[in-house]
């Protein structure tokens, strides 16, 4: 049976002679964890550590127990053996998939419902002023006092503060609204902002993506990476992982795997690990082989020395069994032919009360368009989708589908798979034999396992299944429809990275259009051609190119709005007094600021390009890795806003 123990850990930290930089803190040890999970093995005598300031990412296949993993971890679930030790004076917290709040109280009761010391200190202080304000007294005075020098010696005064700005960047208002009239999504970002706001010594993060916007997306990647906090993380989200995470931990049939770097270097040493598997996978099997016809034609008197072997035969012939292949995805499916009058969309506009979700927005979609849908959440980009689906109508304007488009419309919260049923009977309800795009056709359980869910699988109940596997069955039930006109609302979440490979490379050459909305920014950036920008008040800017080039083309429309009102500034005049000469505008100090900047950026670009080839090369120093990371992300911000301030004075120099 697993214990769970809670440990001053710095003994396993002191070897006879300790190296000083070797000598971190460990905050979190695993040892010889297994666990299974109605018959089937999930993970095998797996130990690992975590010490302070890493930042670790855990990856696997969906089902392969990474939930289950981090739930054990944070003491939610048990392990059959094992140990998981914490030390003594750290503070976890963990959000999960499906976080738990306090239905019956506010957003901001269930924000401050918790053990920290200065959200403590807050409570306590607004409750001996709530008392004092009942009636002063020399006592209620007193306890005000003690709560005032409480929030001075935690520097509490700021947190309400934090708090706020938090809430803010997560796009949460409307604090004294119930939290059992919220989303799901809504209750993910509360329990993610309340975490943030804690700032326990352990973060462990289950899929801390989901549900939220780019723009939020892109806060947190920034909040994580650029704080001395430590991490555990399941995400699928690749940009996220390569900016964030310095360690990778994949779990893979039921053992575990780590590798030092980023996502990018994970991507290269799992390649290398794979390729150096399979081929000793095909030796063993060669060999098995052989020694097969050596006992079948072995002679019944047994020697020592064929005893032997066959002791070795027993070793090889558990070895060929039982390290089997994974069968890669396979997303084959026929579609329907399209003909040439695809979707119009004539001046629609459609509002709910004052707010206006599309406002005359034309656009006629062509064969082979793949679009993506992008801004914040609450401006409509769901309606959107729903109002091509017709599911609702809008307020003006025409939505016109041409008489060959067959949709396939997969819906954000549209998982409308019977819990009660088996998944071989999810299939066989849409249909018996499924036609293929070469004309071939496959039974319901040939494709299932093309869709890795293998035969034990199949007649599991849908309820059994996993969040990610649940997306996959949800995924084919669409798919097998023969569509030529996919809608996709967040398909990414709760995918695995692997199915994410797959499913990007069927959509690349899927023959029909696409329309993704995707908080996956690399999702994006592989498979579409141009964004429907959703600006807000009904504006929505159609702009050629992926998500990343939208972001450059925004990026530099700040920076040159910036420089133009800086610009102004600097040349409006008071009456009567005389306009310097253009020549004159920039001072010795500029000058030479202008001088030494030239000099300045071209030694940090070489130090950075030093720093990237000295972590790439430094997979086996743990310790190095972090002060690498960390070097480079001083120098990357210093080269920035050298970069920056460069282009002002060059601007005014040369202007």
């Amino acid at each position: 049976m697993m214990r769970r123990v809670e440990t001053d850990l710095l003994p396993f930290l002191r070897p006879p002679a300790c190296i000083p930089y070797l000598c971190a803190v460990n905050y979190l040890q695993v040892d010889h964890l297994t666990k299974t999970y109605d018959s089937k093995t999930l993970f095998t005598d797996i130990s690992f550590t975590i010490n302070k300031g890493q930042k670790v990412a855990l990856v696997a296949r969906n089902g392969a127990g990474k939930t289950t993993l981090m739930r054990i971890l944070t003491g939610k679930d048990f392990a059959d053996s094992g140990t998981v030790q914490t030390h003594k004076s750290i503070t976890t917290g963990y959000l999960e998939q499906e976080p738990v709040l306090r239905e019956e109280l506010s957003i901001m009761d269930n924000i401050l419902n918790s053990d920290s010391p200065s959200i403590r200190a807050i409570r306590a202080y607004e409750e001996a002023l709530l008392q004092q304000e009942k009636a002063y007294t020399e006592e209620t005075h007193l306890a005000v006092e003690r709560a005032h020098v409480q929030m001075e010696a935690l520097g509490a005064w700021d947190f309400e503060l934090r708090i706020k700005q938090i809430l803010g960047r997560l796009h949460i208002h409307a604090l004294d609204q119930k939290v059992s009239t919220l989303s799901g999504g809504q209750k993910k970002r509360i329990a993610l902002s309340k975490l943030l706001i804690e700032e326990p010594d352990l973060l462990i993060l289950d899929e801390p993506t989901n549900h939220l916007d780019i723009e939020m997306v892109e806060w947190l990647e920034e909040y994580l990476s650029s704080r001395n906090l430590t991490l555990l993380i399941v995400t699928h989200d690749r940009y996220f992982l390569d900016r964030v995470c310095s360690e990778i931990m994949e779990l893979e049939n039921g053992k575990l795997f780590v590798y030092r770097g980023n996502y990018s270097l994970f991507v290269e040493k799992k390649a290398h690990r794979d390729a150096v598997e399979a081929a000793e996978l095909d030796k063993v099997r060669n060999t098995y082989r052989r020694e097969l016809e050596w006992v079948r034609r072995m002679p019944k008197a047994r020697t020592t020395k064929s005893k032997s072997r066959l002791d070795a035969f027993d070793s090889i012939e558990e070895k060929a069994k039982g390290k089997k292949q994974q069968e890669g995805l396979s997303l084959e499916v026929k579609m329907t032919r399209m003909g040439g009058k695809i979707l119009e969309m004539i001046k629609v506009s459609k509002s709910f009360g004052d707010l206006k979700i599309v406002e005359q927005f034309t656009y006629l979609f062509k064969q082979y368009d793949k679009i993506g849908i992008v801004g914040r959440n609450g401006l409509g980009k769901t309606t959107f989708l729903n109002l091509i689906m017709e599911s609702i109508k809008p307020d003006a304007g025409k939505i016109t589908t041409g008489e060959t488009i067959v949709y396939g419309y997969y819906a954000q919260d549209g998982m409308l798979l019977k819990e009660d049923k088996r998944v071989i009977e999810v299939v066989k309800d849409i249909a018996e034999f499924i036609p293929l795009a070469d004309g071939s056709k496959l039974s319901a359980a040939q494709l299932l396992t093309r869709f890795q869910f293998p035969p034990e699988t199949q007649y599991t109940f849908v309820s059994k299944l996993s969040g990610g596997e649940k997306r996959r069955l949800y995924l084919m039930t669409i798919l097998i429809k023969n569509p030529n006109f996919l809608i996709l609302d967040e398909p990414t979440n709760d995918l695995d990275i692997l199915t994410l490979s797959i499913l990007e490379e069927f959509l690349a050459e899927f023959k029909g259009c696409v329309l993704i909305v995707s908080h996956d920014r690399y999702f994006m950036d592989r498979l579409v051609d141009h964004v429907f920008v959703f600006e807000g008040n009904g504006v929505i800017r159609d702009f050629p190119g992926n998500y990343t080039d939208w972001r450059s083309f925004t990026d530099a429309e700040k920076l040159r709005l910036q420089r133009e009102a800086a610009s102004t500034t600097e040349t409006v005049v008071p009456v009567n007094i005389p306009v310097q000469p253009t020549g004159k505008k920039v001072g010795y100090k500029e000058k030479r600021e202008y001088e030494q900047l030239s000099t300045d950026i071209p030694l940090l670009e070489a130090r950075k390009a030093e720093l990237e080839q000295a972590l790439t090369d430094a997979t086996t120093d743990h310790q190095k890795l972090l002060d690498l990371t960390a070097n480079l992300s001083q120098v990357s911000n210093e080269l920035s806003e050298k970069e920056l301030r460069w282009l002002e004075l060059d601007e005014l120099m040369n202007g």
